[in-house]
């Protein structure tokens, strides 16, 4: 355990110092988020996860945190960065979140990037990019939009390894279970 914590440390100094933008805290969210989506992974749900906090003279405040729930919950909006907004308005009495950042484990779909930037949220540090539904920088950029009335300061790509590797370890296990072999038999290029 102290070698996968010293290994961690390491890797942590080595982000810290080529991307000077971010600071201790957005590695610290992150881990925390990959830990709650690798719990959402156990549970049967996608493992995405996202954490809201803010930093107070020089003390990290953890406002909220969520994993995907919409399997649990069946709620087609049940996304991590949504339950975890919810959350945090609901904790901190306001739907306004200045102040606040979001580590989230994949890049913010359409829906959530669009309520980012309605809490007013001040930044986002997001783990993999997801080229399907991307919205804070691969296929859309609304986070950073100047069209819209606020705008979210939005990093990417951290600990994306990591945040890749659960992603791709749960849909490789979620494929295993439900392919049968006469499914795979009769499977054709074109499905």
């Amino acid at each position: 355990m102290r070698r996968l914590l010293r290994r961690a440390l390491a890797s942590d100094r080595r982000v810290l110092a080529a991307r000077p933008e971010l600071g201790e805290a957005d590695l610290r969210m992150m881990r925390r988020a990959l830990r709650l989506a690798a719990g959402a992974a156990h549970r049967g749900e996608v493992p995405i996860a996202a954490v809201i906090w803010r930093e107070r003279d020089g003390a990290i405040e953890v406002i909220s945190d969520a994993a995907n729930d919409r399997e649990a919950s069946g709620d087609p909006t049940g996304h991590a960065e949504i339950v975890a907004l919810r959350r945090a308005g609901e904790r901190l009495g306001s739907w306004r979140l200045m102040g606040c950042s979001m580590a989230v484990t994949l890049e913010p779909c359409p829906m959530c990037a669009g309520a980012l930037v309605n809490a007013r949220l001040d930044r986002c540090v997001f783990g993999a990019s997801d080229p399907k539904a991307g919205a804070c920088g691969t296929l859309y950029r609304i986070a950073e939009d100047p069209r819209l009335n606020h705008r979210v300061e939005v990093h990417g790509g951290v600990l994306a390894e990591e945040s890749v590797e659960l992603l791709q370890r749960f849909f490789r296990s979620r494929r295993g279970r439900t392919r049968s072999p006469s499914s795979a038999v009769g499977a054709t290029a074109s499905t």
